[in-house]
């Protein structure tokens, strides 16, 4: 059976990105046979009214500028779903997740298709998945009251039904980084592959 990784990198900067440098570091320690790469400096358009409406018209009665207009989160979705693994590169900003990490949460949490409702409340539907974090702050303490990062990835990828979340964090760079990056270290020395 093939491991398939989902990278996702929602850091704003190429060069010199410590989220992009400890994704690299994650996979390499994976060694999966197959990585799909979500780049999300590459901006996308955020939901709106429109989307919505196409959204919830039932498949069948969609017009082909509905399906057109759901067509990124069709892909981002069966990106996530053909994922065994997802890493996710997450620097923090201003206390929490980039701004486009938060639309590519908003294109793949779909009712009926990645989360249901029951009796019981919501179920997610992406389930036997791993996520790994690979979480960096310039001066925010990852788990600390000010983090309002951590907190809610692990909640919206369990929405979604991925339970199994790991953190590898370089929190703090700015504080202290060789301790940072020590303590990044030792995190992912600790992975499973």
């Amino acid at each position: 059976m093939t491991h398939t990784v989902l990278r996702i990198d929602a850091s704003a900067r190429h060069s010199g990105s410590e989220s992009r440098a400890l994704t690299q570091r994650i996979i390499d320690r994976l060694e999966p046979e197959a990585v799909i790469n979500r780049d999300l400096a590459v901006a996308m358009p955020a939901i709106d009214a429109d989307w919505l409406a196409a959204n919830w018209t039932p498949a069948d009665d969609r017009t082909d500028a509905q399906r057109q207009m759901l067509a990124l989160s069709d892909t981002l979705i069966e990106e996530i779903k053909s994922a065994d693994t997802i890493v996710i590169g997450a620097p923090i900003y201003n206390f929490g997740i980039p701004a486009t990490l938060k639309t590519w949460i908003d294109l793949i949490a779909r009712a009926g298709i990645t989360f249901k409702y029951s009796e019981t409340g919501p179920q997610g539907l992406l389930t036997g998945k791993r996520a790994i974090v690979a979480i960096t702050s310039g001066g925010t303490q990852v788990g600390s009251e000010i983090d309002f990062a951590s907190g809610y990835l692990r909640h919206v990828l369990g929405f979604v039904g991925i339970t199994d979340v790991q953190f590898v964090a370089a929190d703090q760079l700015m504080v202290d980084a060789e301790a940072s990056h020590a303590k990044a270290t030792a995190a992912l020395e600790a992975l499973a592959a």
